[in-house]
Formats: structure tokens, sequence, C-alpha cells
């Protein structure tokens, strides 16, 4: 079984590149089934996901290839409509295909999506959606088939699910008249979206904002584009920094995405300083307690970024309160986080961060991609030595994070 092996206590310094995001090539690499051709995708994240997802191109019967971080998917032979069980069940994220899939060969058979364990999470939205484009949708246990030739509709989201947006994207891009998207997640990976569709030949506007307009432009060819930062990834090393101490610069990350996230470090008593696409951390001492964090649809707080900087603020004064309002079951690090000296009380979606003067080392193990890499964090912060399990889970979101890590000065080797 691989870990990570964290020897605590060292300032982390120097420069860090964020690499390209988990969130935003997954849909990408979707929406490359749309174009009758040849896509190039870069800055594409070497990711657990990443790999899963062209597994599921190339069974549909896409050409894909990866040459560093370019990955090359050619569509024009699509031979399947189906993603069976095992494929799906590698992510939660699969079901991203489903309006794909639809969109470009009038029929697509999915099963139930895996990935994280994070409470319920339906897809009820992406169903009600692809239906008001004409798709007859018959469920066959954990089995979906879907059929039909999509027309324009208008989609009303009850609430501005990202993925239900990103599926809805997809399917009307190929759909027959004009869609429009009411209450659509606004999140930067959805602006993104739009435009490597928009280099596939798409008519789409309003990404970024909460109404997104699709004329169906019948048929795509491939697209060349290059895939955003992760702006979580980047968040990862704020925290890391924020926790360990140290001063760094993460560079080829937009500021403006992560403002939710600097304002809480600048508050806990980092000195941040962000430039056009980079942010700078310095911390010389204890952090602060911070006002309450609540999770919330982008430009609000971000889940993903819940649990790291939860993990820093657990040593240091003050006490700090996080509400989390996406997910159930987002708070499993806590235990593993207590394991290391935290002093944390949760009840229901809120979690109570008391600071405490140091952590410990502790053997622990990762349950979810985000809850991982707060364990990671807090072991950067810690006294001694960490042992942390369950890398699988930190692979899906993070390419080489221990190699970054140690650029910086961190202890932290993989073991196999």
């Amino acid at each position: 079984m691989s870990a990570f092996l964290v020897e605590g206590g060292n300032r982390l310094t120097g420069s860090v590149r964020v690499h390209g995001a988990k969130n935003s090539v997954l849909p990408i690499l979707a929406a490359a089934i749309l174009g009758e051709g040849e896509s190039v995708i870069h800055n594409c994240p070497d990711l657990s996901d990443v790999a899963a997802s062209l597994e599921i191109l190339r069974h549909l019967g896409c050409k894909a290839v990866r040459e560093g971080d370019t990955v090359t998917v050619d569509a024009s032979h699509l031979t399947r409509c189906d993603v069976p069980d095992e494929l799906m069940r590698e992510m939660r994220s699969s079901v991203i295909f489903l309006g794909a899939i639809l969109g470009r060969m009038g029929e697509a058979t999915l099963c139930t999506p895996g990935g994280c364990e994070l409470g319920p999470r339906p897809i009820d939205l992406h169903l009600a959606a692809i239906r008001t484009l004409g798709a007859g949708i018959e469920e066959r246990g954990s089995a979906l088939h879907c059929t039909g030739a999509l027309t324009g509709g208008d989609i009303v989201l009850s609430i501005p699910s990202v993925g239900a947006t990103e599926n809805a994207m997809l399917a009307a891009a190929a759909a027959d008249g004009t869609t429009t998207i009411t209450n659509a997640a606004r999140e930067p990976e959805i602006v993104d979206l739009q435009n490597f569709l928009l280099a596939m030949g798409a008519k789409i506007r309003g990404a970024g904002s909460s109404v997104i307009t699709i004329e169906g432009a019948g048929r795509l060819h491939g697209g060349e584009h290059t895939v955003m930062a992760d702006r979580i990834v980047a968040a990862t090393y704020l925290t890391a920094v924020a926790a360990a101490g140290g001063d760094v610069d993460v560079t080829g990350c937009d500021y403006a995405y992560l403002s939710t996230v600097t304002a809480a470090l600048a508050e806990s008593g980092c000195a941040v300083k962000s430039g056009r696409d980079h942010i700078r951390i310095r911390c010389d001492g204890p952090l602060k307690g911070v006002r309450p964090v609540r999770t919330a649809p982008y430009p609000g707080f971000p889940t993903d970024a819940q649990a790291p900087l939860m993990a820093a603020l657990c040593k240091g004064t003050g006490t700090s309160v996080f509400v989390e309002n996406i997910f159930e079951s987002r708070y499993r690090h806590v235990d593993e986080l207590s394991r290391m000296g935290a002093d944390i009380r949760v009840e229901g979606k809120v979690a109570v961060v008391c600071g405490v003067p140091r952590l410990h080392g502790a053997a622990v193990k990762s349950s979810d991609l985000r809850g991982g890499a707060a364990l990671v964090v807090a072991a950067l912060g810690a006294e001694g030595r960490s042992e942390i399990t369950g890398l699988h889970h930190i692979d899906r979101g993070y390419h080489d994070l221990e190699l970054a890590l140690r650029s910086l000065g961190a202890e932290i080797v993989r073991t196999a």
C-alpha cells in the first residue's frame, strides 16, 4: 500500500506552478466527443480521473494520445454509445459524458457513476435538463438508457449545479434550436468549457453568469484549447504554506478566482500579495482564528478548499467556524486531524476549530480527495512524522503533489 511519509516542521520557500484544472479538463474531454475531428488539449494534468476519462473515450472509439501535458483526441469515428460499469465507477464526474454521447450519437447508456463518497449527489438535475431537450430516459436499476433527437429548450436549474450546467451545455451544443440555461453555475471552469466549445464551432454565450444561451450548431469540429489552472490546487499550496510557515510564490493561477481563500488566509495572519497570474504568501507566526467560513457556489468560498484551510487553522490561536453548505459527509477528514492533536467539534454542517499550539505526526488515512490534501497540509505543519495512506483519492486531483512540495523544501516521500 502506497503512502506519503511526511516529516513536519520545515518552512516552505520558493516558487511552484499550478497544473491544469481537474474540474475543467474532465468536461472538456467529454466535449471532444462532439467534434468530428481532432481536438488538441494543452495543460492537461496527468491525474487518475483524466486517465479514466481517456479510457472512456477510447472505449467509445476515439483515439486519445498523451504527449507531456498535451492530449490529442480524434473523435472522427465513434463506434459505441455506452460506458460500462467498471469505467463509470472510476470517478463521479463520468456522468458528464451523458450529454456529449447523446448529442453526438442520439443514444447513450451509462451506469451510476463512482468517485468520492461525499453524501448524496443525485444526478436528477442532469436527467431533468436532458429531458427538457427532448430525450427519453429509461432507468433500469443502476443503468440509464437515453435516446432521442435533441431540440432546444428552456432549462431552469433548481440549484446552480456545476455538473448539470456542463451536461446541459454539451447536449444543447448538439441540439437543434436554441437552449437557455437559467440559474446556471458561474464557476470559472464553466467559462473554460465555453471557450473550448467556441473553438469547436459552437454558438454559446453567457458562461460566468447565471444565464447561458446555446444556439445548436449541429455538427462541430475539433478544436484546440489550453486548460485553465487548477484553483483548488493553488489553494492547497497556499494553505500548506500557512500550516508550515514560509514564503512561496504560487504561479500560473488567476488570483481573482481565489479571493475568498486569500481573504481568509490574510485574516489568519498571512501576508498575501497577488499579481496578474500569481499569488505570493508569507507566514511567519501562529495563525489566528478567522470569521465563519461558509461554503457556497462560486463566487462564494469553494467547498473543495474547505478541508485544506481547516487543516491549516488547526494549529494556532483562536477559534474558527466552518459551515459546509454544499455536500453532506464533507467532514470525514476531521477524525483523522484529531488523531494529530487537532481540537475540532462537528455538529451537522458546522465544524468548530479551536487552535492548538502544536500538532503531532500520526498515521492517518485519506477517505476523499480534498480531505486527503488536508491531511498533507496538516502533516507539513505538525511535529514529527506522519504516514498518510489512501493516496488513490489524492491522485484523482493532484499531479505529483509530493514533488511539488519537495521542491519547496518539504520532507515528503511516496512509498511503494
